[in-house]
């Protein structure tokens, strides 16, 4: 067994939802699928977003969805070749293969090209919409003085680190949505040297979730994205991007899996209230909205002016007159929700 590797070797009765466990657990977004001592095929983060999509259960096995098709390289292939190969398909590993399918190496693209950065994707120009006027209730008494967007994580803040996630995409054009102590986050992202083409528009009363982008009527006119302004996501968006246009959808949410465990014995009763079954500090899996989203721009005429609406109430509005909702998902530790104390903290501490 190739030690490099060793920690990230999956069975394949291994289910989608402990793969993506491990994934997360290190730090990774490629596995490696072997029965016994015999290699079976690779797995990636695409292949298990691509199965939850077309509807696969988060209890299914790998062994299920695994892509044939992967390239891999051979021990008769040149360097050259392999180095080819990977830059083409801007590989991120490449096992190589003896006669019997056996692994006997694997290259990663730090081996291959040491600092050299993977072949740039085509950049996506899509205007960004940012809620940031909330009053950060649950990360008081700090956000009595700071406004939630302005956080600092590292040396950057909150609404910082997410316009530069856009922006490494192509995104330039963004529409904040302010209400809180509003005056200090623009004043804070005037004062620094950027790229970024920000337009600011206030709210005057709380608005809800979504209710706000009413007041962009007319100013957007191609799908653009909606982020909540403590919402961090180690995704590539034009990922998402690409899923949303090739579904026709209306709105895309990124969801995540979220793994949560009952601390108790839970217990199922029939009639007379005898025991049908009892569970030992079960853990099921759930989908969670992270509350990012694309849309399309018709749909802004859908939102009332100066009322209260959430977004919950929009995506309904679109399924009951037969719109299109998709969900892209992502792994649970992609998703970083740091609206809350415990997150913070988890964030910033080494």
């Amino acid at each position: 067994m190739i030690e490099k590797i060793r920690n990230r070797i999956i069975e394949p009765s291994c289910t989608l939802i402990n793969a993506l466990k491990v994934m997360d657990e290190q730090k990774v977004k490629i596995l490696f699928v072997f029965e016994k001592e015999k290699f079976i095929g690779m797995l990636t983060i695409g292949d298990i977003q691509r199965a939850i999509i077309k509807g696969s259960v988060l209890t299914s096995c790998v062994e299920n969805i695994i892509d044939n098709d992967k390239v891999f390289g051979h021990v008769t292939d040149s360097s050259q070749k392999i180095k080819d190969e990977m830059y083409r398909l801007r590989a991120e590993c490449m096992p190589i293969l003896n006669e019997n399918g056996d692994i006997v190496d694997v290259l990663f693209w730090t081996d291959v090209f040491l600092n050299t950065k993977h072949p740039p994707r085509e950049l996506i120009d899509l205007p960004v919409v940012i809620m940031a006027g909330g009053k950060g209730t649950r990360m008081r008494p700090l956000t009595n003085v700071i406004p939630k967007p302005l956080l600092p994580i590292g040396e950057k803040t909150i609404i910082e680190r997410i316009m530069d996630q856009f922006e490494g995409i192509g995104c330039h054009k963004f529409y904040l949505s302010v209400n809180y102590k509003y005056e200090i986050i623009k004043f804070y992202l005037g004062s620094l040297s950027h790229n970024y083409d920000i337009t600011f528009f206030q709210e005057r009363k709380p608005m809800g979730t979504i209710g706000s982008v009413s007041l962009l009527n007319g100013k957007i006119t191609t799908p653009f994205f909606v982020s909540n302004c403590d919402t961090l996501i180690d995704q590539d968006f034009r990922d998402v991007y690409d899923y949303h246009v090739k579904n026709n959808n209306d709105i895309t949410i990124i969801t995540t899996v979220k793994s949560l465990r009952i601390p108790y014995g839970v217990i199922e009763t029939g009639d007379n209230g005898l025991l049908k079954a009892i569970s030992e500090k079960p853990e099921n899996a759930y989908m969670i909205n992270t509350g990012v989203y694309i849309m399309q721009p018709d749909l802004i005429n859908r939102i009332p002016e100066n009322e209260h609406l959430d977004i919950t109430d929009l995506i309904k509005d679109v399924m009951n007159s037969d719109g299109k909702v998709g969900c892209f998902p992502v792994s649970e530790r992609s998703w970083t929700d740091i609206g809350d104390w415990d997150q913070y903290l988890k964030r910033i501490r080494p």
